[in-house]
């Protein structure tokens, strides 16, 4: 008796806070600000926990945050509540896009004027070698005619050709682009890491509360099923028996 008051307080919670969830989106998506900004503070902590993971990139995290923030705005206003798809999990990749799609376009490399310079200079020994010997010139060729080293060679040339988008075609107009064709593993496995913690969080706040407790000591404090067992008053067999239910629940939750 007391499981199923569990499981229907949980439930009723949930039930409510989806609710909410879909009144305020729809009310932002009629364009009411506060409750954009409401949805937007609501779901910082989401925002933050995808800005860690970019924050060896060379942007400053607070950058992240706000650029996030803006992929966090684009999953509100798009977000279609009759999908059946919770928000958090929705608002993910939008919101991975938008970062990873600044670091691309905007987050590159600057180059110093003195390898720009180095770069004109053996472009056009190469072209000049390709005029004059009809031969492509090979880059320890062109660093020892400039005399330089071949690592700034490299560096030379890299920061005068210019930047490829993925969005490009490979082939001309009609061929596919760059996007398309380079497998983007990085965002794919990023996606597939976040959609699972979100789909595991909420899988886990549908459960009974001694559901919740057992999986709390067995897998975020690594204790024994005897030392659960002992901390919440129960048997061992009862522990592993509860333990099966559990993976069971997941399992299905998870699918």
């Amino acid at each position: 008796m007391v499981m199923e008051s569990c499981e229907n307080v949980l439930k009723n919670a949930s039930d409510e806070r989806f609710s909410h969830n879909r009144e305020l989106i729809e009310l932002a998506q009629a364009g009411d600000e506060k409750a954009m900004e409401s949805l937007i503070t609501e779901n910082t902590a989401l925002v933050r926990s995808i800005a860690i993971k970019f924050r060896d990139r060379g942007t400053e995290f607070d950058d992240l945050m706000q650029i996030g923030t803006i992929g966090m705005i684009k999953a509100i206003r798009s977000f279609e509540s009759e999908r059946g798809t919770a928000f958090s999990t929705y608002a993910v990749p939008l919101i991975i896009g938008e970062i990873r799609r600044h670091l691309r376009d905007d987050g590159l490399i600057r180059v110093s004027r003195g390898y720009k310079k180095t770069g004109m200079s053996i472009m056009r020994e190469k072209n000049r070698i390709m005029t004059e010997e009809g031969r492509e010139a090979s880059v320890s060729e062109l660093a020892s005619i400039v005399g330089v080293s071949m690592e700034e060679a490299a560096i030379a040339i890299d920061a005068v050709t210019p930047v490829t988008s993925l969005s490009d075609n490979v082939y001309g107009e009609e061929s596919q682009t760059y996007n398309e064709v380079i497998p983007d593993r990085e965002s794919a496995d990023e996606f597939e890491e976040m959609t699972d913690r979100i789909a595991l969080s909420q899988a886990i706040g549908k459960m009974p509360v001694t559901w919740r407790k057992i999986v709390l000591l067995r897998y975020y404090r690594n204790m024994t099923q005897q030392q659960v067992a002992n901390a919440l008053g129960l048997s061992q067999v009862k522990i592993s028996r509860e333990e099966k239910k559990i993976m069971t629940f997941l399992r299905r939750e998870m699918a």
